[in-house]
């Protein structure tokens, strides 16, 4: 089994976070760390200011504290924001921190993304780790 299992989450489909938790119980050793990561993309600049000013801050606490409450669902899990864009910062963020599993969810695709969703998708093919997806 696994050490350090890394599982992105994207709050649009709390189903999908849920099964990938699941998933990532079943592949960690039973010391295994399980590491929730959520990424905020950047506000682009054209929108920034349309957003109130404390608009990232609000987010940001929000965001942590709901990945404090799924993590805590975990023996030996822990929640992480951080800031990027998604597929390229989840593969830095594996690569700088040891994971060796990552599960991660996909949405149904569509004809722009082929067989994955773009994320998943990124994450598979530049991975340096096992990765589990779930559909």
């Amino acid at each position: 089994m696994y050490k350090n299992v890394l599982v992105p989450i994207a709050f649009d489909d709390d189903a999908k976070a849920e099964a990938a938790m699941n998933v990532a119980r079943k592949l960690a050793d039973s010391d295994g760390q399980i590491t929730l990561l959520h990424v905020m993309e950047h506000v682009p600049g054209y929108a920034i200011s349309y957003v109130p000013p404390d608009f990232r801050e609000q987010s940001r606490k929000a965001v942590q504290e709901e990945l404090d409450k799924l993590a805590a669902r975990l023996d030996h899990g822990t929640g992480v924001l951080v800031e990027g864009h998604s597929g390229r910062t989840i593969l830095d963020y594996a690569e700088e921190n040891g994971i060796d599993c990552i599960v991660i969810a996909s949405h149904r695709p569509g004809m722009g993304d082929l067989l994955l969703g773009s994320t998943a998708a990124k994450v598979v093919r530049h991975a340096n780790c096992a990765v589990h997806v779930l559909r």
